[in-house]
């Protein structure tokens, strides 16, 4: 099967220009990929993007990938209801350094036939002047163009409007396929659909001025069945930087996958074959229980993004803090998957800590009468063993590894409690 066919049945095919099917199919083409550096970190809504490129590259092809530290000094307007905060050169760099550390593990930039490459818009974005950028670029498109543009479009029907710096950014980006084309005789770009407005006026300048006709390529944009947008969560952004987004709380995110999702998400993220997603399908829909495509789909973007250790540790902390044999896990493990949960350090008696107070101590309860009526109601759990008694005494052997209390109010509410020697204050 030829990339065109790959992208089309994995559903990654929202429009495309004519003639690039074949393109793809009778010889090996470069193709390219925007980044916009607007974080040190690549997150989750990337990852289509990544996994596109990646895909280029898999089927023989030549894929580049532009970290735009020109056009990230003005924002892209696509998708925007306001204009972007403006980042500091210093900042951008920083940011590129870390999205081309992410990007390595997807692209071989060593291969021989088609080895992947990073660019950086700055390096002739940076390096025009206005007049010189105005003669050899904005005179080819003309304003009535520009306003026919969705993404400038709808801007200037917001009460916001659009300012002048970011009506500018489709003429920038025009301009990196043009020199992408001149010095790597790349001929596609491909992105999401909300970039369709700048990608054929890249097209459009190429012809212009080259006489080449040249080819885009754009997926859907990402939004869950229950329609809120792809990789947002109650606590946030789901970043590929492990320092950011925790391993297990990233297997975590895709092992949460709806069934609705998880066939399309088997699809656009991972490398498995059509027969085995269609297997893994078939399973969802008549075992759903099982959740074996939730967690193939989080075994495999795992191991892409953070690598098979990794997998590893956050399937073992799963098995064991979810359990009753919580007791049995390292302390590394519990910090790790609790990561995001309030905790409090405590000084801790050798005589231990009565659990109401211990309870009311960290605020998980407002008080030792609240405490004890949840005791009573079994709505408190101990290092995940349901607490009976409301005058037990937790001592410093009760405590995971002697170091770690797991404390649950209800089903959701977590604290975690370092114990550290001595007498409390």
């Amino acid at each position: 099967m030829d990339l065109y066919g790959e992208l089309e049945w994995r559903e990654m095919i929202y429009d495309s220009t004519e003639g690039l099917r074949d393109a793809l199919a009778s010889s090996s083409i470069t193709g390219y990929i925007g980044f916009d550096p607007t974080a040190a970190s690549l997150h989750v809504g990337s990852l289509l993007t990544v996994m596109g490129l990646a895909r280029l590259q898999r089927f023989g092809h030549s894929p580049i990938a532009i970290v735009g530290g020109g056009t990230g000094m003005i924002g892209d307007p696509s998708g925007k209801s306001q204009e972007r905060t403006l980042l500091s050169m210093e900042h951008i760099e920083a940011n590129v350094a870390g999205i081309r550390r992410q990007l390595e593990r997807f692209l071989d930039f060593g291969q021989v036939s088609n080895a992947a490459r990073i660019v950086n818009n700055a390096e002739w974005l940076a390096a025009f002047d206005l007049l010189g950028f105005l003669r050899d670029t904005g005179k080819y498109f003309t304003v009535n163009y520009m306003l026919q543009k969705e993404s400038v479009n709808r801007r200037l029907e917001s009460e916001e409007g659009i300012s002048y710096t970011e009506f500018s950014y489709l003429l920038l980006q025009a301009r990196d396929f043009l020199e992408l084309f001149d010095r790597y005789r790349c001929t596609l770009q491909m992105g999401g659909s909300d970039q369709w407005g700048n990608i054929t006026a890249g097209i459009d300048l190429v012809r212009k001025l080259r006489g080449v006709r040249v080819h885009g390529l754009v997926w859907p944009l990402m939004t869950t069945s229950s329609g809120t947008k792809f990789g947002k969560t109650e606590a946030g952004t789901i970043w590929l930087d492990p320092a950011l987004t925790s391993p297990f709380r990233f297997y975590q995110f895709w092992l949460n996958t709806d069934d609705r999702d998880v066939t399309r998400y088997l699809k656009f993220f991972t490398f498995l074959p059509r027969e085995r997603i269609d297997q893994l399908a078939l399973v969802t829909a008549e075992h759903p229980e099982a959740r074996e495509a939730q967690r193939t789909l989080a075994r495999e973007v795992t191991a892409l993004v953070h690598g098979e250790d990794h997998v590893h540790r956050a399937e073992r902390a799963a098995a064991v803090l979810f359990s009753e044999d919580v007791a049995q896990a390292s302390v590394e493990d519990v910090l790790t998957v609790f990561h995001d949960a309030p905790s409090t350090e405590l000084a801790f008696p050798d005589e231990g800590i009565p659990i109401a107070e211990l309870l009311t101590a960290v605020g998980l309860t407002s008080s030792k009468s609240e405490a004890t009526r949840l005791v009573k109601s079994n709505g408190i759990s101990v290092n995940n063993v349901r607490a009976t008694d409301e005058r037990r005494r937790l001592t410093r052997a009760d405590a995971i590894r002697g170091q770690l209390f797991i404390l649950r109010k209800g089903r959701k509410d977590h604290h975690i409690v370092k114990l550290r020697p001595g007498a409390p204050a």
